[in-house]
């Protein structure tokens, strides 16, 4: 397919015209005009861009891309050596971050609930960006803790009495310990999210809202993924994702 034509579709599939972010969300560097292979990852890091082009990819589809809100603009050192390789292989650049966390189906909150067996309820946070809800089946603290680590590939930090029920869950992805004091007003069990700060670690202890930190990479793995598959079975691209290891 043409590369405007996708880029027409991923905009209005993820509503990015809604949301207030961080950074640009779509085409972020122009390639060529044909698209038949697209390569997911979660960050736009030349090692990924390696591999894509390994692959014979067209484009390239992150969540973390570039041109955040507070960098350099300068294209020099890691960011020249990026652009540079995606401008001389004619490689195509797509990055949807809040958009992609919200999305309701092909998000990464979306996706994380259905690896844990979470059941959504409502949503909370700035752009409703944060997952409230329930566990199918109650379970123990260091239970669902030691289910994350089998689900994730990672094994999270976790803030709490590992002796008690988890049944209510509040979550978000990637960088969102930021949300948890406005999880606690929901008085869940418990909070995910991908990263802690070292305050929210006296938050949980006093709040008797356990924090489990799944790792930023560990808990957007999916909803990439899970758009790559859409527009391949939408479209007939071929579709693979690239796991570039994070630990954090």
């Amino acid at each position: 397919m043409q590369r405007e034509e996708l880029n027409r579709y991923l905009d209005g599939l993820l509503e990015v015209s809604r949301y207030r972010d961080y950074c640009p969300n779509g085409l972020q560097v122009e390639g060529r005009d044909e698209i038949r292979r697209i390569a997911t990852g979660v960050t736009a890091s030349l090692e990924l861009l390696q591999a894509a082009l390994a692959q014979g990819a067209d484009a390239v589809l992150v969540h973390h891309g570039y041109f955040w809100k507070g960098d350099d603009p300068c294209l020099t050192g890691t960011r020249r050596a990026r652009v540079a390789l995606l401008l001389e292989q004619q490689l195509n650049l797509f990055a949807y971050h809040l958009p992609l966390d919200a999305h309701a189906e092909l998000g990464n909150n979306a996706q994380l609930g259905r690896r844990l067996d979470l059941i959504e309820t409502g949503r909370f946070a700035d752009q409703d960006i944060g997952v409230c809800g329930e566990l199918q089946l109650p379970m123990r603290l260091d239970a669902f803790a030691a289910q994350i680590t089998q689900r994730l590939g990672r094994e999270p930090l976790v803030i709490g009495d590992q002796t008690r029920e988890v049944r209510n869950v509040a979550w978000c992805t990637g960088a969102a310990q930021g949300f948890f004091e406005e999880a606690i007003r929901l008085r869940p069990d418990a909070y995910i999210s991908g990263e802690i700060s070292e305050q929210q670690v006296h938050l949980a202890r006093e709040s008797g809202v356990a924090f489990i930190a799944a790792g930023h990479h560990a808990t957007e793995k999916y909803g990439v993924q899970a758009l790559g598959e859409h527009l391949a079975a939408r479209f007939g691209l071929e579709h693979r994702f690239i796991d570039i290891p994070n630990p954090v």
